[in-house]
């Protein structure tokens, strides 16, 4: 198997990933705060390879997220395509930041997904009546520098370039 194609697999897998913890069970609980696996899995590859991962790469995970969630279709299309598309313009200033600091930024970009996608759910009509739509902005901020030490873990032991 070659390079490229090892590295390919291992991003598919990593998505796939994320996308089997969106969707798995939870408590009653917790589920507000939910982190959103794949918007996260999203912005660490598109700061580690933007040459590789960009809107196309967001498009196809955000169509594969609504059908699996059951979302309008187009929400988390739209929705990861704006974050993909602030992170290409912002990567090189991102890769330069600690990965505290990183949470912090990764807070506001999962936060303005959780905007869009609350206003595409106002749009048709199922607005949430709070603002807990925004907790998973905060966990997933929480959960960024663990997930950013694990992928990079991954990308330097598969040689994902």
């Amino acid at each position: 198997m070659s390079a490229p194609a090892q590295g390919n697999l291992v991003i598919l897998l990593t998505f796939v990933a994320a996308l089997l913890l969106s969707v798995m069970p939870i408590p009653l609980w917790a589920q507000w705060g939910r982190p959103e696996w794949v918007a996260l899995v999203l912005l660490y590859w598109v700061m580690a390879l933007p040459e590789r991962i960009g809107i196309a790469t967001a498009g196809a995970a955000g169509l594969t997220l609504d059908i699996v969630e059951g979302a309008p279709l187009g929400q988390n299309a739209f929705a990861l395509g704006l974050l993909t598309y602030l992170v290409l313009i912002l990567y090189q200033r991102l890769r330069m930041f600690t990965p505290l600091q990183q949470a912090g930024v990764i807070f506001i970009l999962v936060g303005l997904n959780q905007l869009v996608c609350h206003w595409v759910q106002t749009l048709i009509g199922t607005p949430s009546p709070n603002l807990l739509f925004i907790l998973p902005a905060l966990v997933s901020a929480l959960i960024w520098p663990w997930l950013l030490i694990f992928l990079r873990f991954l990308r330097r032991y598969y040689y994902v370039r």
